[in-house]
């Protein structure tokens, strides 16, 4: 008995392993850069950092969701801007799309504005079939946690299977990136897909 479930323990470690290294993977991220809580004017956003070493460390293709009409520079601008279009349930316009058909995992990375995702990540969510896709999500905070984020992706990625978020305070990943290096790279071996 335990000479077969070792060799199941085995089947199931090699077989996690090589998912991540078989897969076609995506970083698809929004961030906004310019005036941020905490960590002021900023020439990166707090969650593309987060994407970059994402994309490094795991050899995935980034992609940036990008709204058509950027967002104000100003911190209470944006975020005045973020509330009404959350209440109104906005879906702006974004540059570019991106084709998610071949990909097997899709990091999406977003911050957390108001609880939720920004609503230009809406748009580029709403657009694409997620079925059969594995989504791993990640988020910037100052605070919040991921928000009602969990659900939100429950309720909008139909069919695919949803791993756990990783929140990050957007301080930390800016200002400490050593630190969000390693918490990346702990959560990477959590997921059990090889990395």
């Amino acid at each position: 008995m335990r000479t077969i479930l070792l060799g199941l323990l085995i089947v199931l470690v090699v077989t996690c392993s090589a998912l991540a290294a078989d897969a076609k993977m995506l970083v698809v991220v929004f961030s906004r850069a310019d005036e941020n809580y905490s960590v002021g004017n900023i020439t990166t956003g707090n969650t593309m950092v987060l994407a970059q070493m994402i994309s490094e460390k795991t050899g995935a293709e980034l992609f940036e969701v990008a709204p058509a009409k950027k967002y104000p520079a100003n911190y209470d601008e944006c975020t005045d801007l973020a509330k009404r279009e959350q209440n109104q349930k906005a879906r702006p316009a974004i540059l570019a799309d991106k084709d998610i058909s071949d990909y097997d995992i899709i990091f999406l990375g977003y911050p957390i504005w108001w609880g939720d995702i920004p609503m230009c990540m809406y748009t580029f969510i709403e657009a694409h079939d997620w079925n059969g896709k594995t989504v791993i999500p990640f988020c910037t905070h100052e605070g919040s946690g991921a928000g009602r984020t969990a659900s939100t992706l429950r309720n909008n990625l139909k069919g695919a299977e949803i791993r756990n978020v990783m929140a990050m305070r957007g301080a930390t990943a800016q200002n400490r990136r050593n630190e969000a290096s390693s918490t990346i790279d702990n959560w990477l071996k959590s997921l059990g897909l090889g990395f």
